[in-house]
């Protein structure tokens, strides 16, 4: 049975790994996109991830595009609506000014084909906007009954904690929960006044990134790797510094465990303080596997203390 945490203080509750809708649509065609949800649904995965911005990146494409390929499978089996917890933003394109959040909320209802949004996010901070303002916005929401929960993405600590803060000043409805950049080779981006202050406030942590774009896979190990996809370039830095360590860590305990290196990074992260749910996104059933193996996965404490210190900024002292 896979075990279901709770978001925040919200009344979700969910499995600890989180599909990325990303790819739906993109690098995911539908007939693969089907193929992953109903794969991970059938693992006991239950949150959906997108945004009303994927695809608007790629060429001919304008957004909203994982929206639909999610919204048509919903509709191909109606029964799969009440097995999973759907997650989707708004701002990345246009911005929180809030007479764009409730039309942007509409349309992403309407690409879904659901009455409500279970988790809805600000995508990344706009400080043009009091957040007052934007808070409030989604807060008619939730009251419209067209969201259940608010969540807040890519936000700074002193911007959290005023967000929060400003929630509460107003008697609007707090966010539940941060989605912010993590992973074993970047976890200052975390750790530290960030974590300190998503926790202080009872925030659900969804680190993005998970694997490190495909690092943590264990991919791409030197530089004659880098070309093996469109995205290995992204790792070029990952390949000094603490990178090869954590490789062989992982390497380490994939041995031990017979699972996979991105089974074991996403284990890994699931088990760090505040953490709901890692996100990761696949492009193939064989591919999601790996990622769904992590919610089955439990790692002893000495794994996880050694994968702590191989992946830690710097190594500890002596072993320099």
């Amino acid at each position: 049975m896979v075990e279901k945490r709770t978001v925040g203080d919200s009344t979700l509750e969910i499995a600890p790994l989180a599909l990325g809708g990303n790819v739906f649509g993109w690098t995911a065609d539908e007939k693969a996109s089907f193929a992953i949800l109903d794969a991970f649904v059938d693992a006991g995965g239950t949150m959906i991830d997108t945004a009303d911005v994927y695809s608007a990146w790629v060429p001919g494409h304008t957004g909203g595009e994982s929206e639909r390929v999610i919204g048509r499978w919903l509709r191909r089996d109606p029964a799969k609506r009440d097995k999973v917890v759907i997650a989707t933003k708004v701002g990345f394109m246009a911005g929180l000014a809030p007479d764009t959040i409730a039309p942007a909320c509409d349309a992403s209802l309407e690409r879904l084909g659901i009455e409500a949004i279970d988790l809805y996010y600000q995508h990344k901070d706009d400080e043009s906007v009091p957040l007052a303002d934007s808070l409030r916005a989604f807060d008619a929401l939730v009251k419209a009954g067209k969201i259940r929960a608010i969540g807040l993405s890519q936000f700074t600590a002193p911007r959290l904690a005023e967000a929060m803060d400003t929630a509460a000043e107003n008697s609007l409805h707090k966010p539940c929960c941060l989605q912010t950049w993590y992973n074993m080779v970047e976890r200052e981006k975390l750790e530290g006044e960030l974590r300190d202050t998503a926790l202080a406030h009872g925030l659900g942590i969804f680190p993005f990134y998970s694997l490190a774009n495909g690092f943590l896979t264990g991919k791409y190990r030197d530089k004659d790797d880098l070309d093996k996809s469109p995205r290995g370039l992204r790792n070029v830095e990952y390949l000094e510094g603490r990178g090869p360590r954590v490789l062989d860590a992982l390497d380490a305990v994939s041995a031990e465990t017979g699972q996979a290196l991105a089974t074991v990074a996403l284990a890994w992260t699931m088990a760090q303080p505040g953490i709901t749910a890692a996100l990761a996104s696949a492009t193939s059933v064989a591919q999601l596997a790996e990622l769904t193996a992590a919610m089955d996965l439990r790692l002893t404490a000495e794994q996880i203390a050694r994968l702590d210190a191989a992946s830690a900024e710097l190594e500890v002292a002596g072993e320099l």
